[in-house]
């Protein structure tokens, strides 16, 4: 049985929910200090798969906010990770108030949000890294950082035009990893690459150009190999020239006549397989 047993919500201006308003209104919720990504906010989690991701891994939580049904099929994870977290229950009508739609998942939770850390402080600890470059997409970046973590990459990088990792949809799209993978601002590039090459990493560029190495080719020769940061861009406009010609390597997928390029986040994947299957997916 949760320690505190769940708290049953019936008034949907009760403050103990203050952290699940607006939840569909950046602006609003930046404004009351919930999106503060300088830290002292929080993070929202959201459905079952990602809030087990996100209590296993152990980070730090605020309260949560299921319906019924959920708290109940929940109790013994929720019993196991989180028994000394408030637990607040509410009817799914009560719920589509507080946050603003039909929260048809019927899972929440709000996170610790602490700013994230000095990038020389994640990089020392690293030895496969990805970069983003003007990543502003909410899915796309949840979708790069949980394929990130399925191919043990330690780390996601961002510039300073990147989106923010602990946005809900975010952090929903990767199913908690982006709350879970270390994250860390590098700043602007290719300027950023010193502080990469000064940890010893060698700075790969995914781009369709014609002129870049096939990844297999890459893999082969040893491109890929760690200490390796992998630098991808945003749909569409892709890697900036300057970030492209300052990487060490630049590296292409092969892809079919007509075919343009692949979603950032699945070029990640494939490039990241090729270098995970050549260390023996260790």
């Amino acid at each position: 049985m949760h320690d505190a047993g769940p708290i049953l919500i019936r008034d949907v201006e009760d403050p103990r929910l203050a952290d699940y308003r607006h939840l569909n209104d950046a602006a609003a919720r930046v404004a009351a200090g919930r999106d503060d990504t300088t830290g002292g906010g929080c993070a929202i989690v959201e459905g079952a798969v990602a809030l087990e991701v996100v209590l296993r891994a152990g980070i730090p939580l605020r309260s949560l906010l299921l319906t019924r049904t959920r708290a109940e099929s929940m109790a013994p994870l929720l019993e196991r990770h989180a028994a000394d977290v408030p637990l607040f229950v509410a009817d799914r009508d009560v719920l589509a108030e507080v946050v603003g739609f039909d929260l048809h998942r019927g899972v929440l939770a709000s996170a610790e949000r602490r700013p994230p850390p000095p990038a020389d402080e994640v990089l020392g600890s690293c030895s496969r890294v990805v970069v983003t470059e003007g990543l502003n997409d909410h899915e796309n970046l949840g979708a790069l950082f949980r394929n990130a973590a399925a191919l043990r990459i330690d780390a996601v990088l961002l510039d300073d035009r990147t989106a923010d990792p602990l946005y809900r949809r975010c952090i929903r799209v990767s199913s908690g990893w982006a709350a879970v993978l270390p994250h860390a601002r590098l700043g602007a590039l290719p300027g950023g690459y010193d502080r990469l090459r000064s940890h010893g990493f060698r700075v790969v560029a995914l781009t369709p150009s014609p002129d870049a190495l096939a990844a297999d080719r890459a893999a082969a020769a040893g491109w890929l190999d760690d200490r390796v940061a992998f630098v991808v861009g945003a749909e569409g406009p892709g890697l900036a020239p300057a970030s492209i010609a300052g990487a060490d390597a630049a590296v292409r997928i092969p892809m079919s006549p007509g075919v343009d390029s692949l979603n950032v986040a699945t070029s990640l994947a494939v490039v990241a397989a090729f270098a995970a299957a050549r260390r023996q997916w260790r």
